[in-house]
């Protein structure tokens, strides 16, 4: 494997995985999913790791699925085909990534997740798939797709935040800042984002000091309570959904605006807050 979407570094018992598209804000392409998931792999198979890091390149952690390549470009691709739609197809290639984020979620090895910048759209994803998650103040993280186009396929924020919270978050696509997700309980900790690396490095040095087999223990312990509370049939249907997203009059009608004025454009006026029109 000669993986170009991600990096993968061991420092004595951490490892560290790094989203490496900086010059695209660590945008989700094709690659990225499944590079991710054998960077996990092989921090698993090192019996010298003990904790994965996982963070972004440059000014974000992740802006999510890549709209250059999946909304802006004109005609099909992987997400969004020609009508009439094959549901299955487009399950197959959005559960498979789904099941290579979730990869941090099962690992056996604790993860860190470092966010700076951005963590929205499938971006959130992949940090709330970690175990513990570190923002800078002014990082800001949401899934704005909830508002057409997308349905969060990890559903992590219900089984973060309850039910409540992420009604809010999931039927607005709203964003909020590192304070406020730590507030609510979204994430761990929230930072300057000076002392961002401090502090996750204190965390993960804090972790890697705890023999293995206890960290899996307790991880095992804890995502068996996720597991018990239905969370493989609660991503299956997300993942439906997702899919469903793209193929309604709705989503159909913003890839066509996506293509005719350009992703940037067409997200500035799916976020402004004015009424999206019903087909």
């Amino acid at each position: 494997m000669n993986p170009t979407t991600v990096s993968y570094a061991r420092d004595g018992r951490i490892a560290r995985i790094t989203l490496d598209r900086p010059e695209r804000l660590n945008a989700i392409n094709d690659d990225m999913p499944g590079e991710l998931a054998a960077a996990v792999a092989e921090a698993n198979r090192d019996d010298g790791v003990h904790v994965i890091v996982l963070g972004g390149a440059g000014r974000a952690f992740c802006a999510g699925y890549d709209l250059v390549e999946y909304a802006e470009t004109p005609g099909p691709n992987p997400v969004v085909q020609e009508m009439p739609w094959d549901p299955m197809k487009d399950y197959r290639f959005m559960g498979q990534n789904t099941a290579d984020f979730m990869t941090l979620w099962r690992s056996y090895k604790p993860v860190v997740c470092r966010v700076q910048g951005y963590a929205v759209g499938g971006g959130s994803d992949m940090a709330l798939s970690c175990d513990l998650v570190v923002m800078a103040e002014e990082a800001r993280i949401g899934y704005p797709p909830a508002r057409v186009l997308g349905c969060p396929t990890t559903a992590m924020w219900v089984y973060r935040v309850g039910a409540e919270r992420a009604k809010r978050m999931l039927l607005t696509g709203d964003l909020i800042d590192g304070r406020e997700a730590a507030r609510i309980g979204l994430v761990s900790e929230s930072v300057p984002e000076a002392d961002l690396d401090a502090a996750v490095e204190r965390l993960a040095a804090r972790m890697a000091g705890v023999p293995r087999n206890q960290l899996m223990m307790h991880k095992l312990m804890i995502n068996s309570a996720f597991d018990n509370m239905g969370l493989a049939s609660t991503q299956m249907l997300a993942t439906l959904f997702d899919g469903i997203t793209r193929h309604t009059p709705e989503g159909q009608a913003w890839k066509r605006r996506a293509e005719e004025v350009g992703f940037q454009q067409a997200v500035k006026e799916r976020d402004s807050g004015d009424p999206i029109a019903e087909s």
